[in-house]
């Protein structure tokens, strides 16, 4: 069997990095394995003037990487795991899930410490709806704009006055040495995250066992159980990553809590629902948050992106 790796990766700086971390590991794991990198252009990095929520959702950024591995022009695929979908295309699998990094989001701002201290009306940008539906329910003031393109991009734009801030994922900032560009973090418990956030995922072919049996070393049990749990719960939501929904499970030796978030980007309206379980069942925990979240009424709040699947 060969011994070549090949990652199919998207071209963005922060994309790299995690390709070529993930290259460095599974040469470590295994002496003499030859890992290359196949670097390529998505959908979602060539779309930058909608939403990712109008055109399709964050999976716009795995349609090209799949498509590579089924044709076998790679071998493996590497994501940041809250870009994907709740439910994989037929055929694939998560065959690794990295440790987890910082998971709270960061406010970057050339004007103010944190987003208390933002003027009355500031210029806020972030394309995404979790992030918006928080920002709504604590500063009804601010103006929502619209923000995309890759990590470094997005800084430039707050550089050149565009933005009075901008809300990023601290550990993209910190896998790119921009850790001094966050000025405060957003974090648990008023902030929730997205499913998965900060953790990095290998996607394989399901049939490919060789593949699978290389890449498995790398996976970390207690970050699998964690956004097992985060991922379920989306996925009973609606299973999308272009609705407000925010997970944030703690894994601990008495077993796991999930904490689930569903938000309006208009009124600023959040529904909360928190979960006990044993460490074993994390898929059924995740389903037990949704439920409780629709409860509460989630499903009014998400019907408006219903049709925005991944």
């Amino acid at each position: 069997m060969s011994q070549t790796l090949r990652i199919a990766t998207r071209k963005s700086a922060l994309a790299l990095w995690q390709a070529e971390h993930v290259a460095a590991l599974l040469r470590q794991a295994h002496p003499g394995l030859v890992v290359e990198l196949v670097p390529m252009s998505t959908r979602g990095d060539e779309i930058l003037d909608r939403s990712l929520a109008t055109v399709g959702g964050k999976g716009l950024f795995l349609k090209e990487l799949e498509v590579a591995m089924l044709e076998h022009r790679a071998d493996l695929a590497v994501h940041s795991l809250k870009d994907v979908p709740a439910v994989l295309e037929p055929g694939f699998t998560l065959s690794a899930i990295l440790p987890r990094a910082d998971a709270a989001d960061a406010f970057v701002s050339n004007v103010a410490e944190k987003l208390s201290d933002l003027p009355n009306g500031a210029r806020v940008g972030t394309s995404s709806l979790r992030r918006q539906s928080q920002l709504r329910a604590v500063r009804p003031d601010l103006q929502l704009l619209d923000l995309r393109g890759n990590v470094n991009s997005r800084v430039a734009k707050l550089d050149d006055g565009h933005y009075d801030a901008i809300i990023l994922a601290c550990a993209g900032l910190e896998r790119l040495g921009m850790a001094g560009r966050i000025r405060s973090r957003l974090s648990f418990p008023e902030w929730l995250p997205a499913p998965g956030q900060a953790a990095i995922a290998i996607e394989i072919r399901e049939d490919d066992m060789h593949v699978h049996n290389l890449t498995s070393a790398l996976d970390d049990e207690e970050t699998r159980i964690a956004v097992t749990a985060e991922r379920a719960m989306n996925e009973q939501l609606g299973g999308n990553c272009s609705v407000p929904v925010a997970a944030w499970c703690v894994v601990a030796e008495r077993g796991l809590t999930l904490h689930g978030l569903v938000g309006d980007v208009q009124s600023g309206r959040i529904l909360r629902a928190t979960a006990d379980s044993a460490t074993d069942d994390p898929v059924a925990l995740g389903q037990e948050v949704a439920r409780m979240l629709r409860e509460a009424g989630a499903d009014e709040l998400l019907a408006p992106h219903a049709g925005h699947q991944a």
